[in-house]
């Protein structure tokens, strides 16, 4: 299914690879000019970008740090104009018991998981018109904790989808929608469906299966589009059956 979206601008974050690259290839497939953010993989992003043709644009930035991150907004909009949709998918997914996890490593990862989150939806909301989108990748482990360990990871998701929320409240009279989307486990390189964690974290989903990261995708275009205008402040489950 396609989606009115032509003429359209975005900025993705963590967009190089896995679900942030599926994401980018989706909008980019229904006409969307398209900024995405990465880290480190230069080669990687510098090949999406050039598969999908001039209206795609890679930037170097790292979302721990919020400089940067606000460096992307400005980049965007100088290639672009605006920003009509804003979607958040640069994240981490570190886990230890309240023992071993210490403080310094849930900052860092609540630093990229929660800050930068925040950071670049206010940069970019004087950039977003009315009527525009700002979609977070979240987690089902924002409200589930299926192992030990989970704790300061479930956490960081559980702020963003409560940012979402507040968010779609401060931005209604705009109507601009904020709305989180809340993965289950998907097959990408970083948690294969061919690794060792298949069997136990399948089981736990209704489906018995990973997700896809285009399953993923399609759910940002979706709300990305005027099809989901009466959506906001929503935080959707894609997770086969997980929070079940």
């Amino acid at each position: 299914m396609t989606y009115d979206l032509q003429g359209k601008t975005a900025l993705v974050t963590g967009g190089a690879r896995g679900i942030g690259a599926a994401i980018v290839e989706r909008l980019a497939s229904e006409g969307v000019k398209t900024a995405f953010t990465y880290v480190s993989n230069q080669a990687t992003a510098e090949d999406l970008a050039s598969r999908l043709g001039p209206n795609t644009l890679a930037i170097q930035a790292d979302a721990a740090d919020p400089g940067q991150t606000r460096a992307a907004v400005a980049k965007t909009v100088d290639a672009f104009g605006h920003i009509d949709i804003l979607v958040h998918n640069a994240g981490v997914f570190r886990t230890g018991p309240i023992t071993d996890f210490d403080f310094d490593a849930y900052r860092q990862q609540s630093a990229i998981n929660v800050d930068a989150v925040y950071a670049g939806t206010h940069a970019a909301v004087p950039h977003i018109p009315d009527g525009g989108r700002i979609i977070v990748i979240s987690s089902v482990n924002a409200k589930r904790m299926p192992f030990e360990g989970f704790a300061a990871y479930g956490a960081t998701k559980a702020a963003t989808t409560a940012l979402v929320k507040g968010w779609a409240r401060d931005l209604g009279a705009r109507n601009i929608l904020v709305n989180a989307i809340q993965p289950g486990p998907v097959d990408t390189d970083l948690n294969p469906a061919a690794g060792p964690f298949f069997e136990p974290v399948s089981a736990l989903t209704a489906l018995k299966r990973y997700g896809n990261p285009s399953e993923i995708a399609n759910i940002v275009a979706f709300l990305a589009s005027d099809q989901a205008s009466f959506i906001t402040g929503a935080a959707i489950d894609v997770d086969g059956g997980m929070a079940l």
